[in-house]
């Protein structure tokens, strides 16, 4: 496996912003945590964790090129509904050491899925805090978190012992239920 430098430069940065993918009508990548790779003079690429991407609508493929930098690549065709884009996105399952991060990350080709960047303010402008719609104040994310780790999670505990109750259960001021 070569080595990027001078005569062939790959950076790899995290992505400054939200990014997301579309097919057609659907969103089918949402990250926080893209990478944006720049490599020699092609237009940069963004790769999405796997995780963060709608894999029911990707079909491996047979198709397999090699990069001399990066590896081998294999890709996926999208379906959605009636649309249908062969091998119209990418992976490396096993990058070279120099490109390591890109392991279990996949990008698109943006000839056939739209790109783009989001600005969480505009698509949240309450993207730091929550609204508490019961108080009608706002609480941030610390104070949700805390709550939360006092709530059953369904499996019969929680994370943290339940506070004492703060009012009494209908029916025990006769000294019991009626």
């Amino acid at each position: 496996m070569m080595t990027p430098g001078p005569d062939h430069p790959i950076h790899i940065e995290p992505g400054r912003t939200r990014w997301r993918a579309m097919f057609g009508d659907a969103v089918i990548a949402d990250t926080d945590d893209a990478l944006v790779v720049r490599e020699a003079d092609y237009p940069q690429v963004v790769y999405f964790p796997r995780d963060t991407v709608a894999m029911e609508y990707m079909a491996r493929t047979d198709r397999v090129t090699h990069c001399p930098y990066k590896g081998d690549a294999t890709y996926y065709t999208i379906r959605r509904h009636s649309q249908i884009a062969e091998n119209a996105a990418w992976s490396y399952d096993e990058p070279g050491d120099a490109v390591g991060q890109l392991a279990g990350r996949i990008a698109f080709y943006t000839d056939q899925v739209e790109v783009y960047p989001v600005d969480d303010a505009a698509v949240n402008p309450h993207h730091h805090t929550d609204r508490s719609e019961e108080a009608g104040q706002m609480m941030g994310r610390a104070e949700i978190d805390e709550i939360v780790q006092h709530t059953d999670s369904g499996g019969g505990r929680s994370q943290k012992d339940h506070w004492e109750p703060n009012v009494e259960t209908p029916g025990e001021e006769n000294g019991g239920l009626r």
